[in-house]
């Protein structure tokens, strides 16, 4: 069997961010950027709105406001997701808005549990058609999520559900330090960045610094440079989310971005001005 592996064909070039995302973001591929509440991309998703990408699949546990600005400044004709909202405020306008009224454009969606895309991503990164797991029970995704569909297991006889894997066209994360030869370290409250990574075609890190070493911390992830495309050293590239050990987070902002997203012009303002105009 080929091995999963082989597709990795470049070593972690440090870049900027520019070029990165217009060497490795197409139209119409799907994206994967990850972080759970912490290490959010977020000056990479804004540099994608600036080269204007569209019919993105965007892939993503939670969300969060980055999701809500990419679908609100049109690059988005897919979401696939565990879970939607503005974390500790509410729900994300500009999604609401795709959903409901195909404002900037239609949205198609896919939605899953926690665990389940978990699951798929997982076995993305393991080079497994799909994944395995007891869930989607107790609410009614089967119905509408067909890359789920209930299996025997071969061994009990009991139902599991399978995950269809997913494979991002292009994995884009945040971490904290990478070094000369494009190693990357991360630590504290982590998702399924390194999954998602090794699920990629391709993968995009920014980091808060570019190291000479990097030294491990415990329960820190480091991801070898032969399975990262490019590294952009972007200081503060998770802000308004945090970075264990550089910033905070930004609650004010998050409370903010509610007023701001609810109203067309006043969202598109903002881009205007905080987004394009950097």
């Amino acid at each position: 069997m080929e091995c999963h592996l082989l597709r990795y064909a470049r070593m972690g070039e440090i870049s900027n961010l520019q070029d990165a995302i217009s060497r490795y973001v197409r139209d119409g591929d799907s994206i994967a950027a990850e972080g759970f509440s912490h290490l959010i991309p977020f000056a990479a998703g804004h540099e994608i709105i600036r080269q204007r990408r569209r019919n993105l699949t965007l892939i993503r546990l939670t969300p969060d406001l980055i999701y809500d600005q990419m679908i609100g400044a049109g690059c988005a004709r897919k979401m696939i997701f565990s879970w939607a909202g503005n974390p500790g405020v509410g729900l994300s306008p500009r999604f609401r808005d795709a959903i409901e009224n195909g404002w900037p454009q239609p949205i198609e969606i896919e939605e899953h549990s926690h665990a389940g895309l978990t699951a798929a991503i997982t076995a993305g990164a393991s080079g497994l058609p799909f994944g395995v797991l007891l869930g989607y029970s107790g609410n009614d995704l089967i119905k509408h999520t067909k890359t789920v569909s209930p299996i025997q297991c071969p061994f009990t006889g009991k139902e599991v559900m399978a995950v269809r894997a997913i494979r991002p066209d292009v994995a884009i994360i945040h971490a904290q330090q990478a070094d000369r030869q494009g190693n990357v370290l991360m630590w504290g409250i982590t998702g399924i960045q390194k999954e998602a990574v090794l699920a990629a075609r391709h993968s995009i890190v920014t980091v808060e610094e570019i190291c000479e070493t990097i030294l491990p911390r415990p329960n820190s992830v480091i991801l070898p440079s032969w399975v990262i495309s490019a590294i952009v050293h972007a200081p503060r590239g998770a802000k308004p989310s945090y970075t264990q050990g550089y910033y905070v987070r930004d609650d004010g902002f998050y409370r903010e971005w509610d007023n701001i997203s609810k109203d067309r012009d006043r969202f598109q303002k903002w881009v205007e001005t905080h987004v394009y105009k950097v």
